[in-house]
C-alpha cells in the first residue's frame, strides 16, 4: 500500500500535466497499473497531448540520433576490417607492374574508351581520384613524365574556369600553365548547376598513340574480342 500523501501528490501532479514518466521520477518506483488506477478520473490540462507530442518528437529525434551513430561505427569497422583483409594486395599492387598494367587497361576501358577518334592517349572523369590513380599508373607502367601530359576542363556555363583550374592544378599537382583553355559547355547556358561539389570534367592528354591502341587492344582481347 502507497501512503496517501505519495497518491495525493502523484494526482496532484498529475492534474498539473506532469507525465507518468516525470511522476515516477518524484514520487518513486511505482507501477504503471497503479498510477492508471489512480488517474482514471483525472482530466490533463488542455497543453498536456501537445506536450507530450512535443517530448515524442523529441525521443524520435533522439533514438534516431544514436541509431545514426550506431550504424556509422558498425559501416567504420566493416570498411577498417576489408582494408585489413586487402592490406596485403595493396602491398603487392604496389610492387608489381604487372597489375598496375592490367589496372590501367581496366581503367582505361571504362573512361578512355569515350575518345576513340582521338589519337593518343586521353581519359577524363569528375572523379578526382580516378584522374590521379590514371597519372599515377601512366608514370609507373609507361614512364611518362608528368611535365608531358596537359590537362584540360570540360564545365557548365555557371562555373568559374580559373576556380576550377585551381582546385585541379591542386588535386593532379599540375602547374597551370599545363592546362588548356577552353569553353563551357553552351548546352548548359541557362542551367544552374545543382550540384554544388561538382568540379567539370578533367580531361588528361598525352602523346602515345601506340599505347593507347595496346590499352584498347588488350582491353578488347580481355572482353573476348579479336
Amino acid at each position: 500500500m502507497h501512503p496517501i500523501s505519495v497518491i495525493k501528490k502523484a494526482k496532484e501532479l498529475r492534474s498539473r500535466g506532469f507525465t507518468f514518466t516525470e511522476i515516477k521520477k518524484t514520487s518513486g518506483f511505482i507501477p504503471q497499473s497503479t498510477l492508471s488506477y489512480w488517474f482514471k478520473d483525472i482530466k490533463t490540462p488542455s497543453f498536456y497531448d501537445e506536450k507530450v507530442k512535443k517530448i515524442n518528437e523529441i525521443s524520435r529525434k533522439k533514438a534516431h540520433k544514436i541509431n545514426k551513430e550506431r550504424r556509422l561505427n558498425e559501416r567504420a569497422e566493416f570498411l577498417e576490417l576489408i582494408i585489413k583483409e586487402n592490406k596485403n594486395l595493396l602491398n603487392r599492387f604496389e610492387n608489381d607492374k604487372f597489375l598496375k598494367k592490367l589496372a590501367l587497361i581496366m581503367l582505361y576501358l571504362g573512361e578512355g574508351s569515350r575518345w576513340k577518334s582521338h589519337r593518343g592517349l586521353m581519359l577524363g572523369s569528375s572523379d578526382p581520384s580516378i584522374i590521379s590513380l590514371y597519372i599515377k599508373l601512366l608514370e609507373d607502367v609507361y614512364s611518362i613524365p608528368r611535365l608531358l601530359m596537359r590537362a584540360r576542363i570540360l564545365y557548365r556555363a555557371d562555373q568559374d574556369l580559373k576556380k576550377l583550374t585551381s582546385y585541379w592544378s591542386k588535386i593532379i599537382k599540375f602547374p597551370k600553365e599545363h592546362f588548356y583553355k577552353t569553353k563551357f559547355d553552351p548546352r548548359t547556358l541557362g542551367k544552374p548547376t545543382k550540384n554544388k561539389e561538382y568540379r567539370g570534367v578533367c580531361v588528361i592528354t598525352c602523346a602515345g598513340t601506340r599505347i593507347q591502341l595496346e590499352l584498347e587492344i588488350i582491353a578488347k582481347m580481355l572482353c573476348g574480342g579479336r
